[in-house]
This record gives structure tokens, sequence and C-alpha cells, in this order.
């Protein structure tokens, strides 16, 4: 599994961006007590992204708690220019998402949540679907757990041939 390197928020220049608020009401003896949650995205444009879902009684309340668990869970992108380096199909609960690189001027071919996480991320060339679920939390979710996932092809490249080198010289030792 791979691990989601965290980012300190104070040293990037953020910015929010809503997706979407949602007002629940609970039923209670009384009549119905209303209270919101709020799912925000922060990023810089240039490869940090986080999402986060803030709950509270009141609108500002519930952003504010949002934004703050955003900046807590932002994550680094690895950028091929203007696109990810790679193809990935993600399915993490009900929510499916394929996310492919695109040619230079293609722009964010994708919908919903998915397209503020990738503008957020500074991705201005990609190919997306949704073959899941609908629900946005769980497909912002889903995409940033897809960007956190894929890799760097020069670092990936690096490794193999470190690893294919201490093979070689077990074998010649041995």
């Amino acid at each position: 599994m791979a691990q989601i390197n965290k980012i300190n928020a104070a040293e990037l220049a953020l910015t929010d961006k809503m997706i979407y608020i949602n007002r629940v009401a609970k039923v209670v003896k009384g009549g119905k007590r209303m209270s919101f949650s709020a799912l925000v995205v922060t990023g810089d444009g240039v490869g940090h992204v986080g999402v986060g879902l803030g709950k509270a009684n009141e609108v500002p309340v519930a952003i504010n708690k949002a934004n703050a668990n955003a900046r807590k869970n932002l994550i680094a992108v690895p950028l091929a220019g203007t696109t990810i380096p790679h193809e990935i199909e993600l399915k993490m609960g009900s929510a499916r998402i394929l996310l492919k690189p695109a040619a230079p001027g293609t722009g964010i071919i994708a919908g919903g949540s998915m397209r503020v996480v990738l503008e957020s991320s500074g991705v201005k060339d990609i190919l997306t679907k949704s073959l899941g679920t609908s629900n946005k939390t769980n497909v912002a979710r889903a995409t940033v757990l897809a960007l956190s996932r894929l890799k760097n092809p020069a670092e990936e490249i690096a490794k193999r041939k470190s690893a294919v080198q201490q093979i070689g010289e077990v074998k010649t030792s041995g």
C-alpha cells in the first residue's frame, strides 16, 4: 500500500474551493434539529491538494472545520508537465474512478467533485470517468487517493536500476 506523504500547509500558498454544503435534519422529540456538513478542497495549483469534511450546526463553522481538515490532509501529486504520468484506476468503497493522461490542450475532462480536486492540484490536461457512485464526498476522496498513488517515472526507474544492481552484486559475490 502506498504511503501518503503529508505536507506542511504553512509554507504553501493554498486556495480553498467549496464542493458542496449538505443540510442534515435529525428528527427529535421537539421537531427537527438542523446541522450542516461542508466538503472543501484546498490546493496550490502546482502539485499539492487536500480534501476536508466539516460538520457543525452553522454553515461558517462547518466550512472552517472543513478547511482545517483539508489542510491537515495535503498530499503531493507527481505531474508530468500539465498531466499525470500514467493511467490509474482505483476503487474505494463504491466509488470507482479512472484517470488517464491527456495531450496538452485537452483540458480537464471531468465532472463534479473530481474536476474541483484536479483543478486545485494543478493538473491541466486529463481524461477521467467516475464509474461507481455519484456521492461527491466519496468521489473526491477517491480522486485524492488515486493522485497520491501515482508514481514518478524517474524515481521508479532509479529504484529498479538499483534493485537490479543489488541482485547482480549478490550473484557475483556468491
